[in-house]
């Protein structure tokens, strides 16, 4: 069945040259330092990195979208230069690059899925589009919710949006070259990478009782993108589950993963309630604040 219900070539490609000239006129309008011409050099390039994509996320189950698109990030950074607005430049060709790459990845993977279910490639290709067509309204209004509700892109607030401050670091480091990076960063960098590889040698070369003992770098880096406030999280959740394993195993196994995706979406809807109450004025009943008694001396 999921041969015989395949869709045409024609359309698929008809499809995507629509698309393309769309983007490549509704694009530069939005950012104008993306002139149509490298739009369309996006989308040329794009058939290829995203059979790349698809295939590898097919045999790994890793999306490299993200890899491709700071490859692009730099390319048309460094292209279009820093006097014509290189990094607007830069992260619009790496949000086409990554879309791209990421949706083709994400849709072979459910016609995989389909496949071994025996779906309908059509029906499944349908309920893509429909929520394709559902994010181009819901997607914006929630950025539009959340910008007006916090202050996106606060170091000190909620909502750091590092991955942005990366993009946008990186897009710089393509427009002006490792002069733009500050006084001894590169070598900071390399000192840590090295380290990095130093522990990861370490933890495959000892025993499995002395290796677990050792950190994972790329866990030790993540509360340096996203906060600290991270790793306390993870450290509660750990010992929950630590104390729940040694009390009941078997409950531990069968239901931890139902109550970390319970935590995990009960926490992403709050968000929802908490901006609409932050755009309307209203504030908690309680609040607390913990200082130094220094401060109440005062």
């Amino acid at each position: 069945m999921f041969f015989k219900d395949r869709i045409p070539t024609r359309f698929a490609v008809s499809g995507y040259i629509v698309l393309a000239a769309i983007s490549t006129a509704a694009v530069p309008t939005i950012f104008p330092q993306l002139k149509w011409y490298l739009v369309l050099v996006c989308y040329l390039l794009a058939p290829a990195i995203a059979f790349c994509n698809s295939y590898g996320m097919g045999l790994t189950n890793l999306n490299l979208a993200p890899t491709y698109g700071k490859i692009a990030l730099f390319i048309f950074a460094s292209l279009v230069g820093s006097s014509d607005g290189g990094v607007i430049a830069g992260l619009a060709a790496c949000g086409i690059i990554m879309s791209i790459a990421c949706s083709a990845a994400d849709l072979m993977q459910d016609f995989k899925c389909g496949y071994l279910t025996l779906s309908s490639p059509r029906s499944m290709f349908i309920s893509q589009l429909t929520g394709v067509v559902l994010g181009c309204v819901i997607a914006p209004l929630t950025l539009w919710l959340f910008w007006v509700a916090f202050d996106i892109g606060d170091p000190d607030g909620e909502y750091k949006a590092p991955f942005a401050i990366i993009f946008r670091e990186m897009a710089i480091l393509g427009v002006e070259g490792v002069a733009a990076l500050p006084q001894h960063c590169l070598e900071i960098c390399c000192a840590f990478f090295l380290a990095a590889l130093a522990i990861n040698l370490l933890r495959d070369v000892t025993p499995a009782s002395a290796s677990r003992f050792i950190p994972i770098p790329m866990a030790m880096a993540v509360p340096f993108y996203i906060g600290a406030f991270f790793g306390v999280d993870m450290l509660i959740g750990t010992v929950i589950l630590f104390v729940w394993q040694k009390l009941n195993r078997r409950g531990a196994d069968d239901y931890a993963v139902a109550v970390a995706s319970g935590l995990i979406c009960g926490d992403g809807i709050w968000s929802i309630p908490s901006a609409v109450l932050s755009i309307l004025r209203i504030d908690p009943p309680v609040c607390m604040a913990f200082r130094p008694s220094s401060a109440f001396s005062r």
